[in-house]
């Protein structure tokens, strides 16, 4: 029976909009393009969600995927408020899960500098029972470490928790580790899966 819910934040309680975000730069698709690859689309990104870096340093290592650009680099990576969305159905549907008994987790690979910069979209989190973030341990998902602290800090019983993530691998970890998990698409498609597992909630 599953009593405890994981949920992923970024593309799952939250939209991870960084392609709007540096659209709204107004720099031009080609320059756009080359900003993502040097910064989000880089394997440096999961290095800024592990937090070992402090953040100048981090910035200096995206400059260095591309010099040309690094005014427009410190341009974006000022303020990143606006890189996450709120996504509506995010405080009802915790509402309603919790209500009905569940016990509600995040686990999701984030930054220091997202956590400060938007807190105004996070605020579901009071309803929930407890987490990780990423950047808080120095561990990031797919690491098996991630997962067996959440469930050791939380004294949760893998066979009694689902984990819910847009990231298939983070997904398949879960389930290696004695968990349930849903590789995360839409919240319709979520609900649906979720009932297979015995877990309703009504979709408004």
């Amino acid at each position: 029976m599953i009593r405890n819910i994981v949920f992923d934040i970024g593309n799952v309680l939250a939209g991870f909009n960084w392609q709007e975000y540096f659209d709204n730069f107004s720099y031009g698709p080609e320059i756009t393009k080359r900003l993502a690859k040097a910064t989000v689309l880089s394997s440096l990104w999961a290095e800024f969600d592990r937090g070992e870096m402090d953040r100048e340093v981090l910035l200096g290592r995206f400059i260095e995927n591309d010099p040309a650009l690094e005014k427009e680099i410190r341009e974006v990576g000022q303020n990143i408020h606006d890189m996450l969305i709120r996504y509506d159905y995010a405080i009802p549907w915790l509402r309603e899960l919790k209500a009905k008994g569940y016990k509600l987790y995040y686990l999701s690979n984030f930054s220091r500098q997202a956590h400060e910069d938007c807190v105004h979209v996070l605020d579901f989190l009071p309803l929930m029972d407890g987490g990780i973030l990423s950047y808080q341990e120095r561990i990031i998902k797919p690491d098996p470490a991630i997962y067996r602290l959440l469930l050791e800090r939380y004294k949760l019983k893998a066979q009694e928790s689902v984990f819910l993530d847009d990231t298939p691998q983070n997904v398949e970890e879960a389930i290696r580790q004695g968990m349930a998990g849903i590789v995360f698409h839409s919240r319709e498609q979520a609900v649906e899966e979720l009932e297979k597992l015995g877990v309703t909630t009504v979709l408004q």
